[in-house]
């Protein structure tokens, strides 16, 4: 079976791009944080700060511990989406890319003499090359070559930094034994456990696992489609359908009393509220969410949900946070992250307009409001409750969601 997909990964991207940008940073180990407080974690490390044990989770207090010379920066979430941008015009200076995993990672198809070995890595070092041309000499990236999509990502984490690595069909599937159950895609902590209530607690148990076994650990058709890649097989994708749209943030110190919480509450539902217009959803539910300081007994954290009709107006979805809040305990401490998620997601096509509101009065009031914002910035015009959030909240950027500049970009 022949060569199929080539899968690029940028090596610790977030700092690297911040090494790119400022070359005072290059050599030294750092961190990339969400909001430069003590409390918060690391959202990303250099190469330099990697070897020093610091990770993405890493808190701030133990990085230190761990390098004394660690330097912190505040993301900038819009450069690295740019940068991403400019790294696909790269990659496709050289082929296609067939898919954009997330803001570090893309796959590309091999067609024809490019599934020959030689002309595969040959292609993988052009990907490489044109990287460090048209964007930045620091963003270096690990390239794996395989039969299928999955094992070439897998390909591209067996050698890191600045890799290159070919998995053939012929050294499946003895080539992974190696490897942890959970460097394979697709099995994390959860279903990590569940393989080892079926007594596989190996990659060479996993890979002479019968496809029955499989499918009783995936739960259904999952497991044989693992059982088929594990192999080099080509397993098309699933189709996907959004479920939520949502926003989280670590507040800084300032920002950690109740009404500033609040406040930077509906400038996440607001940003999220245009987020679910602009991919014509409406929602059907809207959840919130509150971590606390750590105390003695812990993390503290409260949850809770409504749901209504489906709808997208933003005036609709201020009273349902507003009700949320009011609903929450006697809060046990200074309140250190707040997040928002709209739920049970409906095309907008698809829903069916309330009887006695049958012109959705609002509809053209949050057409406006989306368009000046998406001109002259995010906040141009905002509704009264997020005054005092409105500087708080910047965009930030998920492992699967790549933020597009036009709706999320915060100046």
């Amino acid at each position: 079976m022949a060569l199929h997909s080539l899968y690029v990964d940028l090596n610790s991207f977030f700092a690297s791009v911040e090494q790119q940008l400022r070359p005072e940073l290059r050599g030294r180990p750092l961190g990339v944080l969400p909001v430069m407080a003590d409390t918060t974690c690391c959202i990303a490390a250099s190469i330099d700060a990697k070897r020093f044990g610091i990770r993405t989770g890493t808190p701030v207090w133990q990085a230190r511990k761990l390098c004394r010379d660690i330097v912190f920066v505040q993301a900038r979430p819009s450069i690295y989406v740019e940068i991403h941008h400019r790294i696909i015009a790269a990659v496709e200076s050289c082929t296609p890319v067939g898919a954009v995993l997330s803001i570090d990672e893309m796959a590309c198809d091999l067609m024809g003499s490019e599934r020959e070995e030689a002309r595969a890595v040959a292609l993988g070092k052009q990907i490489k090359q044109a990287i460090y041309d048209q964007v930045g000499e620091v963003l270096h990236s690990s390239v794996g070559i395989a039969p299928n999509r999955f094992l070439a990502k897998t390909a591209s984490n067996m050698q890191k930094p600045d890799g290159l690595v070919v998995i053939r069909q012929h050294e499946l599937p003895q080539r992974l034994y190696g490897l942890k159950l959970g460097a394979l895609n697709g099995i994390g902590r959860a279903m990590e456990q569940r393989l080892n209530q079926l007594g596989i607690h190996t990659v060479e148990q996993l890979c002479t696992a019968r496809r029955d076994t499989l499918r009783r650990a995936w739960g259904g058709i999952g497991g044989e489609h693992y059982y088929a890649k594990l192999r080099g097989e080509n397993v098309a994708p699933a189709p996907t359908q959004r479920s939520s749209v949502g926003h989280s943030h670590v507040l800084a110190p300032e920002l950690r009393d109740p009404d500033s919480a609040l406040a930077v509450l509906y400038r996440l539902l607001h940003k999220a509220a245009m987020r679910l217009r602009h991919y014509g959803y409406c929602a059907g539910g809207l959840g919130l969410h509150l971590h606390y300081l750590k105390t003695a007994a812990g993390h503290p954290r409260w949850v809770d949900q409504a749901r209504f009709a489906p709808h997208a107006d933003t005036l609709q979805l201020n009273p349902v946070l507003a009700e949320l809040w009011q609903r929450r305990p006697s809060d046990p401490g200074p309140i250190l992250k707040v997040g928002v998620t709209l739920t049970d997601l409906v095309e907008h096509s698809q829903v069916t307009r309330d009887l006695f509101d049958p012109d959705d009065r609002h509809e053209t009031l949050n057409s406006v409001l989306d368009r000046i914002n998406q001109r002259y910035g995010p906040n141009t015009l905002y509704f009264g409750g997020a005054h005092h959030g409105r500087g708080a909240a910047p965009m930030r950027i998920a492992f699967s969601h790549v933020p597009e500049l036009q709706v999320e970009n915060d100046g």
